[in-house]
């Protein structure tokens, strides 16, 4: 498949920029002290949950546009949850946007940031410019996504061959350097409302960041290595002690979790990510999986068939590593490291979200047809039927 590169894709990997790194970044211990050096007002649209808004910003009072997401639809961002938040924030009703939530509300915000498309369809399929015109202040309470700081906003959208619609639906990330917020800032207490499979998921989905920003082949900078690696260290010692002390272990380490997933996300922005992300985007756009789930799904084949088909390559140094920091053998690290994540939340089956036979051969191809921009970025090359193979051990 990598023979089969897309001009996009090897635009990415033209790129010689070290790192990207816009956003200015702050850290707060209550969104009170965010709201007061932000002198938050009128003029300010807040996208948020109810059930964020209620126990951190209610009891302030701030004049802002509060507007929650679930107004919206529930889940992952899609064409139709997209344009009924157009409608429902006028463009010239606020000067800047505040993003509090998980990667959905930070993916949808980074739009709110931006012109607006004639139809959203269009702006995911390229056809509509990207163009920034309103700052975009994101506060992660998740620590998975990193889309915090990151230049690509997800959507499930109409899946499209040659400019025809199919029928179905797929995810697609639109990519820009123009949507990366201007502003983030770390609020660790703002997870402590985070509930423990939501979290585990979120926690794994930036493992799953680092991971594959530290095995990129072709974009992988020593800047990005830095953080990554930086990235995956925190996360197992952090899933070590949840492991020994129980998931009550995991609020005195929301800040060393919250920070892994903004330096996976710093990774990612530069080296980008892989197979596990463009094979699990068929799965959550068809089946509504969670991402973070998703990709966790996913992970523990592709990381098995990478040290099959490659052990010695970059991937020796992720298993040393792993290794020192589990305490066991190298040639045990990714065995041992996916019996960890089983540990911390037990892995769903493919065929418990309802995968068909006939996704065995349809999804590889959405994968091939949509997701080179991620296929490219393989530690080792995939054919459709290694692909097919992959979903099959994961079923």
């Amino acid at each position: 498949m990598a023979k089969k590169m897309d001009a996009f894709s090897a635009a990415l990997m033209a790129d010689k920029r070290e790192i990207i790194f816009a956003p200015t970044v702050y850290k707060f211990e209550t969104f009170a002290q965010l709201a007061e050096e932000f002198k938050l007002n009128e003029r300010d649209v807040v996208l948020t949950n109810e059930f964020i808004y209620i126990p951190f910003m209610k009891d302030l009072n701030l004049k802002c546009q509060f507007v929650f997401q679930e107004k919206f639809g529930a889940g992952e961002p899609s064409e139709e949850m997209i344009q009924i938040m157009y409608d429902a924030i006028p463009y010239d009703s606020y000067d800047r946007v505040i993003a509090v939530g998980g990667g959905a509300i930070m993916d949808m915000c980074k739009l709110l940031g931006c012109k607006r498309p004639d139809t959203v369809h269009n702006l995911y399929f390229k056809r509509f410019p990207v163009i920034h015109e309103k700052d975009v202040i994101a506060v992660p309470t998740t620590c998975g996504t990193g889309s915090e700081c990151t230049n690509i906003s997800v959507a499930i959208v109409k899946d499209e061959k040659d400019g025809v619609l199919t029928g179905g639906e797929t995810k697609l990330g639109l990519v820009s350097d123009d949507i990366i917020p201007n502003k983030v800032c770390l609020v660790p207490d703002m997870l402590r409302t985070l509930p423990y499979k939501p979290f585990a998921c979120s926690a794994i989905d930036a493992l799953v960041h680092a991971t594959e920003s530290f095995l990129s082949p072709y974009r992988k900078t020593i800047t990005s290595e830095l953080f990554s690696e930086k990235a995956m260290d925190m996360i197992l010692k952090g899933f070590k002690l949840i492991d020994e002390k129980g998931p009550e272990a995991r609020f005195d380490y929301m800040l060393e979790f919250v920070t892994a997933s903004f330096y996976a996300g710093i990774a990612f922005l530069k080296a980008g990510c892989g197979p596990v992300h463009a094979m699990s985007f068929p799965l959550g756009g068809t089946y509504h999986v969670p991402h973070g789930e998703s990709n966790y799904m996913l992970f523990g084949a592709i990381m098995n068939y990478y040290d099959a088909k490659n052990p010695t390559g970059e991937i020796m140094k992720f298993k040393k590593m792993v290794a020192e920091i589990l305490g066991c053998s190298v040639e045990n690290a990714i065995p041992e490291m996916n019996a960890l994540l089983q540990r911390i939340l037990p892995l769903r089956p493919l065929h418990d979200c309802g995968f068909t036979e006939a996704d065995f051969k349809t999804f590889p191809l959405s994968v091939e047809a949509n997701q080179q921009r991620l296929m490219t970025n393989a530690y080792a090359p995939f054919e459709l039927e290694d692909i097919e193979g992959i979903y099959r051990a994961c079923f």
